[in-house]
């Protein structure tokens, strides 16, 4: 199965988790694309899809809402996971963080089988004079690298394992992957193959 990651970034935090979960799709057998959503026209190749996108100010992108809603049709017939990212604390990590309305619009429009959301990364270089000054007043979170790629990696191969039809103990042991504190682990029946 071919599956797409596309994602929409400001600053390219989010880049860089998409970039991680195609990585491990990969290293489960899964030919994976990963595009920014923008670049992508046809969903005829891919038999799954994951959308993310940043957060910024409290909203997704606009271009990860627009190909949510162009392709919302083509979503129904496919397995569909949203991600996103830009807390700039250990909130998403915590479960603490602030729900998107319009994500969870959209994986009620289109189906989704999962929305999960991982910190973000801004560093000062990357802000701009708006973000600048809720950065000073406290209000925005601290600079920094927020994103816990154990737990990206882990929601990943929660979904491949999913795609390849996960046995049952396996999916029992991934169940919570998409919770907070979580320790994913994938469990294998090959007694000679633990992680």
């Amino acid at each position: 199965m071919r599956v797409l990651v596309a994602y929409a970034t400001k600053n390219g935090s989010t880049a860089g988790i998409a970039e991680a979960i195609g990585d491990e799709l990969r290293k489960m057998g899964l030919e994976t694309d990963v595009r920014l959503a923008k670049e992508v026209r046809d969903l005829a190749p891919y038999g799954a899809v994951v959308l993310g996108s940043a957060i910024y100010f409290g909203r997704w992108r606009k271009e990860a809402l627009r190909f949510g809603s162009r392709h919302a049709g083509e979503f129904r017939g496919r397995p569909v996971w949203l991600f996103d990212s830009g807390p700039l604390n250990a909130s998403p990590d915590e479960g603490k963080n602030e729900p998107v309305k319009a994500a969870e619009e959209l994986v009620r429009q289109i189906g989704a089988r999962g929305r999960v959301t991982f910190g973000g990364k801004l560093m000062p270089e990357d802000a701009g004079l708006a973000m600048r000054r809720l950065m000073e007043s406290g209000k925005a979170g601290s600079y920094g690298d927020f994103r816990n790629f154990d737990r990206i990696r882990g929601w990943a191969r929660a979904i491949g394992a999913e795609l390849q039809g996960a046995k049952p103990v396996e999916a029992l042991a991934l169940e919570n992957v998409a919770t907070p504190q979580s320790d994913v682990r994938m469990v294998s029946t090959d007694v000679g193959n633990r992680e």
